[in-house]
C-alpha cells in the first residue's frame, strides 16, 4: 500500500487526491486490464476542486495572467499543506491546456516547483487522453474487447480516447473546451443565435480533426468525464444537490442529455447562479461545456449510424488517472 498524492492543474480547475494505491489481483480488471491481471485500486483519503480560472484570456493573449497564476499558487499552498498532514509519499502535478498554451508557462513551473517541491509536469494532449481513460476506466465495468470512447470534456481541450479491455486504441486532444469557447464566442447573457452557431462551427471542426485519429464510427459505448458533464448530468436528473454518487455510472438517454446541454445553454447567468447542484466556478463557462458536449454526443450518434442512444457520466477521470500512474 503506497499513499499518493495526484494533482490535476487545467484550464478552469485545479484538483488535489490523496489516495492509497494498492495492487491486487482482481476476477474482474474493469476496462482498463486484462482477468486476473494485478490492478491497482485507489482508496481516497482526500478529494478536492478549487476553480481557479487559470486558462483566463490565454486563448486570445496567448499568456497566463497574473491574477490567474496567484489564485493557482494559493490553491497550490493548501494542497501542499494537505499533502503534508496526510504523509503521501509520492507527489504527481499535471498540468494542461491552458499550460501548454502558454508563452510564459516558465513562471507557472517555477512557482509549482517553489511550493510543492516537485516539478509539475505540462503534458500533451495524447498524455491527457490516456490518463482520462485510465481513470475513467479503473471504475467502470469492463466491456472486453468493445471500443469504449471516453471523452474528457475541460475548460481549454476535450479529449477523444477510444479503448477497450487491453488499453487505448486512438486518441487526441482538440482545443475546445468551456473556457475557451465561452471567451471566444459566448459572450452575451444568453448567448445570441449568432454566437451559437459561431461556437458549434468551431466545435465540429474540432471534432472532425479527432474522427481523423479516433474511429468514431468503432464506438460501442460514451463515457463523458470532467465537471461539465457531470454538472449536465445533475441538470438532467434535477438532483436538490450536487452528489458525486448520483451522477457516477448514471446512464441517460441521448435525448434527454442533449435537452439538458440546450436549457443550461439558453438559460441566464442569474437563472444557472440559483441551481442547487451549480458549482459557483462553473456558471459562466457551462452553457459552452453543454454546446460541446451536445455537439459531441450527435457527432458520435450519426459516426455509428444511430447505434449509440445513451451516454455515461463518470466522476473518475484523468485525477485517478494521474494517482493510478505513480510509481
Amino acid at each position: 500500500m503506497t499513499r499518493v498524492a495526484a494533482v490535476d492543474c487545467g484550464t478552469n480547475s485545479i484538483r488535489l487526491l490523496i489516495a492509497d494505491v494498492d495492487t491486487a489481483v482482481s476476477a474482474d480488471a474493469g476496462a482498463g486490464g486484462a482477468t486476473g491481471q494485478a490492478t491497482p485500486r485507489l482508496t481516497d483519503i482526500v478529494r478536492e476542486m478549487r476553480v481557479v480560472r487559470l486558462g483566463q484570456g490565454v486563448d486570445s493573449t496567448g499568456e497566463l495572467a497574473q491574477e490567474a497564476l496567484e489564485r493557482t499558487f494559493a490553491a497550490t499552498r493548501d494542497y501542499a499543506a494537505l499533502i503534508r498532514e496526510h504523509g503521501a509519499e509520492r507527489v504527481r502535478f499535471v498540468a494542461t491546456s491552458a499550460t501548454r498554451d502558454a508563452r510564459n508557462r516558465q513562471v507557472f513551473v517555477d512557482g509549482i516547483r517553489d511550493i510543492l517541491g516537485v516539478e509539475p509536469e505540462v503534458i500533451t494532449g495524447d498524455e491527457e487522453a490516456a490518463l482520462s481513460f485510465a481513470g475513467a476506466s479503473s471504475v467502470l465495468p469492463s466491456r472486453g474487447e468493445e471500443p469504449v470512447l471516453v471523452v474528457d470534456l475541460g475548460g481549454g481541450s476535450t479529449e477523444f480516447v477510444l479503448g477497450n479491455a487491453d488499453g487505448v486504441i486512438a486518441a487526441r486532444s482538440v482545443d475546445v473546451g468551456c473556457v475557451r469557447m465561452t471567451e471566444r464566442h459566448l459572450r452575451s447573457d444568453p448567448p445570441t443565435a449568432e454566437q451559437i452557431a459561431a461556437a458549434e462551427a468551431d466545435v465540429d471542426a474540432a471534432i472532425s480533426e479527432a474522427a481523423q485519429t479516433v474511429p468514431l464510427e468503432r464506438t460501442t459505448a460514451v463515457v463523458g468525464v470532467a465537471g461539465s458533464v457531470t454538472t449536465i448530468t445533475a441538470h438532467a436528473l434535477r438532483l436538490p444537490e450536487y452528489s458525486p454518487t448520483a451522477i457516477h455510472g448514471t446512464e441517460l438517454d441521448l435525448d434527454a442529455v442533449r435537452k439538458a446541454c440546450t436549457e443550461l445553454l439558453e438559460m441566464t447567468r442569474e437563472e444557472r447562479a440559483a441551481l442547487p447542484y451549480m458549482h459557483p466556478g462553473r456558471v459562466d463557462v457551462i452553457g459552452a461545456g453543454g454546446l460541446v458536449w451536445r455537439r459531441v454526443l450527435q457527432r458520435v450518434a450519426e459516426a455509428t449510424g444511430g447505434r449509440i442512444t445513451t451516454a455515461v457520466s463518470s466522476e473518475h477521470d484523468i485525477l485517478d488517472g494521474i494517482a493510478l500512474s505513480i510509481r
